[in-house]
């Protein structure tokens, strides 16, 4: 079941991002008279298709391999490799007769209306939600034998600045950590009982952001019981599913420390304290032989935050803001990982990583399946615009240098860099398929 989920929130996030893109390319086209001779989502190899309809001079499908899409336009050497249209001089709706600023409007459509939507999306979240700032560096409970245990963390630490970034919130700390220091060693500043130390941590000892935690938590950071199996201890001692468990052997204790408590407890009695509608009840509770009551748990923050609401129009700037982080830390990461500093095959994903990562954003509701899909669609048109051969970015470079030297690349070149373009993605596609196989 859960296979299924996850490609169809696959097919979903692909399917709208592809549309988006390719229709950015057929509005452009037909905006100054190019004939489009097929507009489709998915790709129709070796002729399997799901659906076609012709419309005027147009195709429209449903490929059987919903990995991307593509717009063919007449008189252009795209995907398809198409040159009958070589023997014959320019005809008026071609993509080769018109002005090359035409063309390099078509060619950069795509990419236009892919930010257009995560711009749109970031927009919308932002105006409806606002923003939630955690103002607090401390921390509140650190994971025994994770990397920042052996780094030398201790519970009460405040983070004072990382890499001289001073950090004002969980937000910063966050960010500068996976993000503005991505490939970097970190030096973290923390004051520990009002006096000032450093900590010095090196990349290859940070997990990926998206894989287990770096293993310290913020400090007021309570577990919420989110569901409780029936027939294991929990369930006899009457825990629902909301209740925010305080103290074991009445010491407070912090989300993270709960399971680690428990764990090392097995088959001893602990006295569970837990709130519920505001009022703290109190059970004995046996952990079974594995060190199990059977509960999951939630993180709940319950400190001092900032909420900030936008009207429509302050919520504009915002949303652009965070799609300049987002390529500004896209390029960074890039570099990163041409320098050898950061780990190929846990800086890209395919298709299998997508779905996983969809599925567990639809699982949080809209507003994070939207935001993932914006990120994603900002991905997307950030890859596209590289000056690779069979990218947009490609055929914009070949458009650049024909206007420069002002005259046309032969055909017989522009085919040849494609091909090798389009084989070179081949390959590229297979590895990171593999990789994702191998991760799965």
């Amino acid at each position: 079941m859960q296979t299924l989920s996850s490609v169809f929130y696959f097919i979903v996030v692909i399917g709208i991002l592809v549309f988006v893109h390719e229709l950015g390319h057929f509005l452009a086209a037909r905006l100054f008279g190019m004939r489009a001779e097929k507009f489709y989502i998915g790709f129709d190899f070796f002729d399997f298709r799901l659906w076609k309809k012709q419309v005027g001079d147009t195709e429209y499908g449903i490929g059987a391999f919903p990995l991307g899409g593509y717009v063919k336009i007449a008189g252009m050497i795209d995907e398809s490799f198409d040159t009958e249209f070589m023997n014959a001089p320019p005809q008026p709706w071609e993509f080769r007769a018109k002005p090359i600023w035409q063309r390099l409007i078509v060619m950069s459509a795509g990419v236009f209306m892919n930010v257009l939507l995560a711009v749109a999306i970031y927009w919308g979240i932002i105006y409806q939600r606002g923003t939630y700032i955690r103002p607090i560096t401390e921390i509140g409970y650190v994971k025994a034998d994770s990397p920042a245990g052996r780094a030398g963390f201790q519970k009460g630490d405040k983070i004072v600045s990382i890499n001289n970034v001073k950090t004002d919130s969980w937000e910063d700390v966050v960010t500068v950590m996976y993000a503005e220091a991505a490939g970097e060693d970190l030096e973290f500043q923390v004051v520990r009982a009002g006096q000032a130390a450093s900590l010095r941590v090196l990349r290859e000892n940070i997990p990926d952001f998206s894989d287990e935690a770096f293993g310290f938590h913020p400090s007021q950071l309570l577990g919420v019981v989110g569901a409780v199996q029936s027939g294991l201890p929990a369930a006899t001692i009457g825990l629902q599913s909301g209740d925010t468990i305080v103290s074991i052997n009445r010491i407070s204790v912090v989300a993270g420390e709960i399971p680690e408590t428990v764990h090392k407890n097995a088959r001893r009695e602990i006295l569970l304290g837990w709130r519920r509608n505001g009022i703290v009840m109190e059970s004995a509770v046996t952990p079974t032989d594995s060190g199990r009551i059977g509960i999951e748990i939630l993180s709940a923050y319950v400190g001092p935050s900032e909420h900030r609401q936008y009207s429509i129009l302050q919520a504009l700037p915002i949303g652009a803001m965070e799609i300049w982080d987002n390529t500004r830390l896209f390029y960074k990461n890039i570099l990163q990982l041409f320098r050898g500093k950061v780990e190929f095959s846990k800086s890209v994903g395919g298709p299998i990583k997508i779905a996983q990562m969809a599925t567990r954003s639809a699982e949080g509701g809209v507003g994070p399946f939207l935001g993932f899909m914006a990120l994603l669609s900002m991905s997307l048109a950030l890859i596209n615009i590289l000056p690779f051969p069979a990218l947009d970015g490609g055929h914009i470079l070949v458009l650049a240098i024909e206007g420069v030297i002002r005259r046309e690349i032969p055909h017989k070149i522009k085919l040849g860099i494609q091909q090798a373009g389009f084989v070179a993605l081949l390959v590229f596609m297979a590895f990171v398929l593999y990789n994702d196989i191998v991760s799965f």
